[in-house]
């Protein structure tokens, strides 16, 4: 069986290698320093600060009010490839138009950013749903490693040359480094677009049986979302895990958001944290597939609470750090667990939910994950802008790490996974 979904199994894991390119371009390295140093050049860093988080938090409420809606529909009408074309579509088309966006225009850059984000973040949820399409149960620790890890290789080699680009960018043809950054936004939307298609191509999603019409489908979708808010009732551990995924998540995406911002903040050179982001992603590929086969022999709950520990460790370093040494430092430790985290809590869900409405709960699962991402950089956001210091805003984060793996520590996976198949 494993043998013969290998082409779908890589042409789904190669979506995460070409996207990924603007989680960690865009995200977390770029995007950051040419919205403090360029587009909002007139502001000071604390405001900056709190319009870079209000525009992550923006971007994700959307996902928020979108994601349960969509995947209902989705598995109403057999349609999560689409969805997730159309919002790549809508992802990689503002990526490119970033570079129209000129200095001291903060407005309309942090517009097409939100607009970015959202495409990105909405093209998720229907990658994460597809998982049960290409991967058998016993294989779904690995195969979500292996996305994971095909990402941080892809992100990581992309980064590398735009990196290079920003170090020299005389050599490349441009006349400084903003004009460097602008060309990796381009790049960012070309790989993204290039290396979703054998995910379009080669991952096939089963035809509905259902002559029903667009219309039909959407409110088919309505109705689905309300019984899946009744069905997650019923399914307690689905519901306990769902808790401890969104409090535990938070603080991971508020550091892979706002880690370079945080830096800047502290006085750190932008050269040498984005150095330390690539050093984080070639950290990251193998970990992630180790991460994947540390979750087959441990089980996934404990790899994800080793992580969250390690994450509650970076996050009082990063409080008390004042060399950038340190943050390279941080950086490593970050990849070792980053898609660890990310790829195990995947395939932790995936066992616990129902293979049939599984567009339906990952746009749940994907909703308090982005609701999750609301939270956390408005609230550093607010606090560096209340107090003028950086530092105590990154130290709130460690209240969420614990409060999610002590709930996590209470989701019984066998009790979810009998709950799921007597639901299917």
């Amino acid at each position: 069986m494993f043998k013969k979904i290998d082409k779908q199994i890589l042409s789904w894991a190669f979506y995460d290698w070409g996207n990924s390119a603007f989680a960690v371009v865009m995200l977390t390295a770029f995007f950051p320093p040419f919205f403090k140093h360029y587009l909002s050049a007139d502001l000071d860093a604390t405001t900056s600060t709190f319009w870079l988080g209000i525009a992550n938090a923006s971007a994700s409420m959307v996902i928020v009010l979108l994601a349960p809606i969509m995947g209902a529909i989705a598995d109403a009408g057999n349609s999560k490839k689409r969805f997730l074309i159309s919002f790549a579509i809508l992802g990689i088309l503002t990526t490119f138009m970033l570079v129209y966006a000129d200095k001291g225009d903060w407005t309309f850059g942090l517009l097409l950013y939100v607009m970015a984000t959202v495409g990105f973040m909405g093209a998720n949820v229907f990658y994460d749903s597809m998982i049960v399409m290409v991967a058998p149960e016993d294989k779904l620790d690995f195969i979500s490693g292996l996305g994971y890890a095909l990402g941080y290789l892809g992100g990581g080699l992309l980064l590398a040359f735009d990196v290079a680009m920003y170090m020299m960018p005389e050599a490349f043809g441009f006349k400084d480094s903003t004009q460097a950054i602008q060309a990796s936004f381009v790049t960012v939307a070309i790989w993204w677009a290039v290396f979703s298609l054998p995910l379009v191509f080669f991952v096939k999603e089963k035809k509905s049986a259902s002559s029903q019409t667009m219309g039909q489908t959407v409110v088919s979708g309505f109705r689905q979302l309300k019984h899946t808010f009744q069905h997650i009732k019923k399914l307690k551990v689905v519901m306990l895990f769902l808790l401890a995924y969104w409090l535990y998540i938070d603080g991971v995406d508020t550091i892979i958001r706002m880690a370079v911002d945080y830096g800047l903040s502290i006085g750190f050179d932008t050269g040498n944290l984005i150095t330390a982001i690539l050093i984080t992603q070639f950290v990251g590929f193998p970990a992630a597939i180790a991460f994947g086969l540390l979750g087959q022999r441990i089980g996934a709950k404990y790899g994800i609470l080793i992580a969250i520990a390690v994450y509650i460790g970076v996050t009082i370093w990063a409080f008390w750090m004042d060399n950038v040494y340190e943050f390279y430092g941080l950086a490593i430790v970050v990849g070792l667990v980053q898609g660890g985290v990310q790829s195990l809590s995947r395939s932790f869900y995936a066992r616990i939910i129902p293979v049939s409405k599984s567009a339906e709960f990952f746009g749940f699962y994907n909703m308090l994950g982005k609701f999750a991402a609301v939270l956390g950089p408005l609230i550093m956001g607010v606090v560096s802008l209340l107090t003028q210091d950086p530092r105590l805003s990154i130290l709130s984060v460690v209240v969420l790490f614990i409060a999610g793996g002590v709930l996590l520590w209470f989701v019984d996976e066998e009790k979810g996974r009998r709950m799921a198949k007597e639901f299917n």
